[in-house]
């Protein structure tokens, strides 16, 4: 098996990054994102390479409030599925989390089962957040904290997902 690394992601790598999720969003489990989005918050992301230099693996760590931060756009290369990657990177961005002082995180998945091995589990209290940090979110133009917060504006739910949360 060929080794990888996990490290930040930088510039040059919104290209890869796209061609990672692609094939995800025309599948319809990640939404696709323009270009920009990605340059706007490569420093959330972590990517997956190969001892080669490819992409083969990503995602981000999105803060929302005080404690709480969303994992967004997980992916890993269909030839690299089951060999640790998505692992890599979402204990990356585990502590990536605890060392920004957040104290949950949660995610909008269809992997259930991997993010359960990870720590996670599906959300039974949709109202993750006091009324007040509510109030103040709803002030957020982002679609993941209206995704998060349950919003009429994205519902139905834009893909189906299950809400999981870690709280550590």
């Amino acid at each position: 098996m060929s080794s990888f690394i996990v490290r930040p992601a930088r510039t040059s790598d919104v290209h890869g990054i796209r061609d990672l999720v692609r094939p995800l969003a025309e599948q319809r489990i990640l939404l696709d994102k323009e270009a920009v989005t990605y340059y706007e918050s490569i420093q959330e992301f972590v990517v997956a390479e190969d001892s080669a230099g490819n992409l083969i693996g990503c995602g981000g760590l999105h803060v929302i409030w005080e404690d709480i931060a969303e994992v967004r756009t997980l992916a890993t290369a269909p030839q690299w599925l089951g060999k640790g990657v998505g692992k890599a990177l979402i204990r990356e961005l585990i502590r990536r989390g605890q060392d920004l002082g957040v104290k949950r995180i949660f995610c909008l998945t269809f992997e259930v089962e991997f993010f359960e091995r990870n720590g996670f589990s599906v959300m039974a209290d949709q109202s993750a957040v006091d009324p007040e940090v509510y109030a103040e979110l709803l002030h957020s133009r982002d679609e993941g904290v209206a995704e998060f917060l349950d919003l009429a504006r994205v519902k139905p739910n834009t893909l189906g997902n299950t809400r999981m949360i870690l709280n550590f």
